[in-house]
């Protein structure tokens, strides 16, 4: 009889608790400004799911997650890709062919005349998720689901399927819109991704491991807000979640409790390849800037200040004598830049921005992207140990006229190599794709440990320290503050294949 008493105290306990959750997630949202124009927006309150009911059972639990789900699935859709590749071989024994097969026959001469090499075509199937925001077709979804394909299809929860153009990609971002031909579908309402709370109910859909699985539905919590050095993108504030996402999730939506749109799907952390309650996903507001500057220019256009910055730690903050070990520390000012316009000097360290406070480099770089140009914003800094505010009008980040640095000849001299802006010039010296980010290895000292390790002239670095650089600036950017002693990991682009290198710096 103690034992019943006990059990039925736990599970009263237990209901208390669930319920109390729920109805937090009740509170009243700020709903987002409403966009004018195409896409057609479903604006928050036109189509959500009916969960303000009073909760007092487990079964009004249930029901508000099976009423949510139902809301919101209808938004979500398969997509599939497909790429024709074209392969060249020899006719006769491909597979067996030598280096040294030329070299004998034009030495000592071919006994009958080689056949003409076949053209052999062979078709690569994607599989990805993609999340309904405009009734009238539009779709977003992650760059790299639809990266490089001739043919995309995409999939309604009612097995309606259509072709799918590609209005605009990000991969600064990883964000893609698609366009299809079709009108009055269920698109999802967008959230405010600024307002979501680690702790917060979410759920994920989207289509993991096969087209079979398509609309699988999980749920879980915010896990945490704003990561980044996460490796995936140049601009990165994710939502880390810990409901379950796998391969085949990506593009897919992450909903809050009201039925709302607050993230797309992006990526897992893993060791087996399958989900280990890490998942990202990248914040609506972010994927709903890029949608808009893609609908309206037809490239996403961003702020720039035109400083190189540099996180504060607690060893820099003592030897500069800072009050704070956060910000984003000034350790240069580019020439005739907004910022040196405005006033910003080397040494300065950024604390906020229009009032909020600033963290990281990562989060003022983020902050200053997402505003566009001629956008006057309000930093407020330390100098000197003082605080004071300066106002700056932004310019335009035109990633072709950021100009070449001087090199470092101090971090040069420890990293052992020297880097290059990409340029049409020297892609084609080295046989590279001048669309393609990075910076190019233009000297590798003889006997360094890079040398040793097997880094080459011409290799194309496309990430140092798993942070993605697409110029000299972000290059510097990413290596200045390191010490002999510390371990450089790039990722390396070479004869078309991407391999990774690591060495001390000595």
């Amino acid at each position: 009889m103690h034992v019943r008493t006990r059990l039925s105290a736990i599970i009263l306990v237990g209901i208390g608790l669930l319920a109390g959750l729920l109805v937090a997630t009740q509170w009243e949202r700020t709903p987002p400004q409403p966009v004018y124009g195409t896409p057609n927006f479903v604006n928050p309150g036109e189509s959500m799911p009916a969960i303000d009911r009073e909760i007092r059972t487990l079964d009004d639990l249930n029901k508000a997650f099976v009423e949510l789900a139902k809301s919101v699935n209808p938004s979500v859709v398969t997509v599939f890709t497909e790429r024709v590749y074209r392969v060249r071989q020899d006719r006769m024994f491909p597979f067996f062919r030598s280096p040294f097969d030329d070299f004998f026959e034009d030495f000592f001469g071919r006994r009958q005349p080689r056949e003409e090499p076949e053209e052999r075509e062979y078709r690569r199937s994607g599989l990805g998720s993609g999340v309904i925001v405009g009734q009238d077709g539009y779709i977003i979804t992650n760059n790299h689901v639809i990266e490089n394909a001739d043919t995309i299809r995409v999939r309604l929860i009612d097995r309606r399927t259509f072709p799918a153009e590609v209005v605009g990609t990000d991969p600064q971002t990883d964000i893609a819109i698609l366009k299809v031909d079709a009108n009055d579908l269920p698109a999802i309402p967008l959230g405010d991704s600024d307002d979501i709370e680690i702790g917060e109910w979410v759920l994920a859909i989207g289509s993991p491991l096969s087209p079979e699985l398509a609309h699988s539905v999980t749920s879980g919590i915010v896990s945490a807000k704003g990561r980044t050095g996460v490796g995936l993108a140049e601009y990165e504030d994710f939502i880390q979640t810990d409901a379950a996402i796998n391969p085949g999730n990506s593009g897919g939506a992450l909903v809050n409790m009201s039925g709302e749109l607050i993230g797309i799907n992006s990526a897992i952390a893993t060791r087996t390849g399958g989900f280990q309650g890490i998942g990202f996903a990248v914040p609506v507001n972010m994927a709903r800037m890029v949608m808009e500057s893609l609908l309206a220019h037809g490239e996403v256009i961003r702020g720039w200040l035109g400083i190189i910055i540099q996180d504060v730690d607690d060893i820099l903050a003592q030897a500069m004598e800072l009050p704070v070990n956060e910000g984003a520390l000034v350790s240069d000012v580019q020439e005739n830049s907004p910022a040196e316009r405005a006033g910003l000097q080397q040494g300065d360290v950024i604390t906020k921005l229009n009032g909020k406070q600033i963290l990281s480099t990562s989060q003022l770089r983020n902050e200053v992207a997402s505003r566009p140009p001629e956008t006057e914003v309000t930093l407020t800094i330390i100098r000197d140990g003082e605080e004071q505010t300066i106002d700056v009008t932004l310019g335009r980040l035109d990633p072709e006229d950021i100009a070449a640095v001087e090199p470092d000849e101090e971090i040069d001299e420890l990293l052992g190599f020297r880097v290059a802006n990409l340029t049409d010039e020297n892609a084609q010296r080295y046989g590279l794709d001048s669309g393609r980010s990075g910076v190019i290895v233009s000297e590798v000292r003889r006997n360094s440990m890079a040398a040793r390790q097997g880094l080459r002239e011409g290799d194309l670095i496309t990430h140092v320290n798993r942070q993605p650089v697409e110029n000299q600036v972000q290059f510097y950017e990413n290596v200045r503050g390191m010490q002999r002693g510390d371990t450089i990991l790039l990722n390396v682009t070479r004869d078309n294949r991407n391999i990774f290198l690591a060495f001390p710096l000595r």
